[in-house]
C-alpha cells in the first residue's frame, strides 16, 4: 500500500468512525500531502524524530507560523498514532516535537478619539441604566480595571473616590492595590450614586447592579459595552480588555512612565 493510500485510509476512519466534519478532514488531507511531499521518496514508517523537526524547520522558513505548525503536528501525530496502532510504524517521531513560538500580538487598543466617542452620551432610553454604564465605562477607561475587578466593587469604595480621586481594588492573587479615578469617572459615579438608590435592593452592596438591583455580572458588563460600541459606531468588537489597555496606552503615550502604568494596571 503506497503512503498515499495509508493517508486515504485514515482519513476514511476520521469521517466515518469518528464523525469528523469534512473541514477537518480537508485540513488534514492538505497537512499529511504536505508531510508526504516533506518525505519525498521516504515511507511514514521510515521517518525519525530529527526528520520531522527538519521539516518544521522547513516550513517555518516558508513563513509557517507557530500555530499553523502546531496544528500540522497534531494531525501528523494523529496520523502516526494510527499507523503505530496498525503495527505499521514502530515509534511515533512526532512526540517531543513543539512548533516554534509565534510572537505575542500587541494587544488592541482604542485610538483616543475612538475611546471619546465610546463614551459620548448615548440614547438609552432608561436613564438609571445610562447613569450606570457611563459610570462603569468612565471607570474602565479612567483607572484600566481589569473586568473582575470592576464588577467586584462595593458601593463603599463611592466616598473614597469621590473625596479623594482613588479606589482600591483587589486583582489577581488577591493582590491590593490603590489606581486613580479621573475627574470625568468621578462625576459619572456620583450621578450613578443618586440613580443606584432607586435600583439597589435592600441591603445590595455591590456598586454596578443590574436593573433587578443585584449585582451585576461579568457577562451583563461586557454585553452593554458591546452594544455602546455598537451605538457609537465602532468599527470592531470592543470589550472590557481593551479599555484597559486603551487606557495604558494612552496613559504611556501623554506620560511615558512605564514603571507607574504597570503598577495602576497591577
Amino acid at each position: 500500500m503506497t503512503p498515499a493510500h495509508t493517508v486515504d485510509d485514515y482519513l476514511a476512519e476520521l469521517a466515518e468512525q469518528r464523525r469528523q466534519s469534512p473541514h477537518t478532514i480537508s485540513n488534514y488531507r492538505r497537512d499529511l500531502t504536505r508531510l508526504l511531499a516533506l518525505a519525498g521518496a521516504l515511507r511514514p514508517a521510515d521517518l525519525q524524530v530529527h526528520q520531522i523537526r527538519r521539516f518544521v524547520a522547513q516550513l517555518h522558513a516558508q513563513g509557517l507560523s507557530g500555530r499553523s505548525l502546531g496544528r500540522m503536528l497534531s494531525a501528523w501525530r494523529g496520523f502516526f498514532a494510527w499507523l503505530g496502532q496498525r503495527s505499521l510504524v514502530a515509534a511515533n517521531p512526532c512526540e517531543g516535537v513543539r512548533p516554534p513560538k509565534s510572537p505575542r500580538l500587541l494587544p488592541k487598543t482604542l485610538s483616543v478619539d475612538e475611546a471619546a466617542a465610546l463614551l459620548a452620551p448615548d440614547d438609552e432610553t432608561d436613564p438609571l441604566l445610562a447613569a450606570r454604564d457611563a459610570a462603569i465605562f468612565e471607570l474602565f477607561y479612567s483607572s484600566g480595571l481589569r473586568l473582575a475587578e470592576l464588577a467586584a466593587l462595593d458601593v463603599e469604595v463611592l466616598e473614597g473616590v469621590l473625596l479623594e480621586g482613588e479606589v482600591r481594588v483587589v486583582g489577581k492573587r488577591s493582590k491590593a492595590r490603590i489606581v486613580p479615578v479621573g475627574a470625568r469617572a468621578r462625576e459619572a459615579l456620583a450621578v450613578w450614586r443618586v440613580a443606584r438608590e432607586q435600583l439597589a435592593t435592600g441591603g445590595e452592596r455591590a456598586l454596578f447592579v443590574s436593573r433587578r438591583g443585584v449585582r451585576l455580572s461579568h457577562r451583563a458588563i461586557q454585553v452593554r459595552l458591546g452594544r455602546q460600541a455598537l451605538r457609537a459606531g465602532m468599527p470592531r468588537h470592543v470589550h472590557p480588555h481593551m479599555l484597559r489597555h486603551s487606557f495604558a496606552s494612552h496613559i504611556l503615550q501623554s506620560a511615558g512612565d512605564l514603571r507607574a502604568v504597570q503598577e495602576m494596571l497591577g
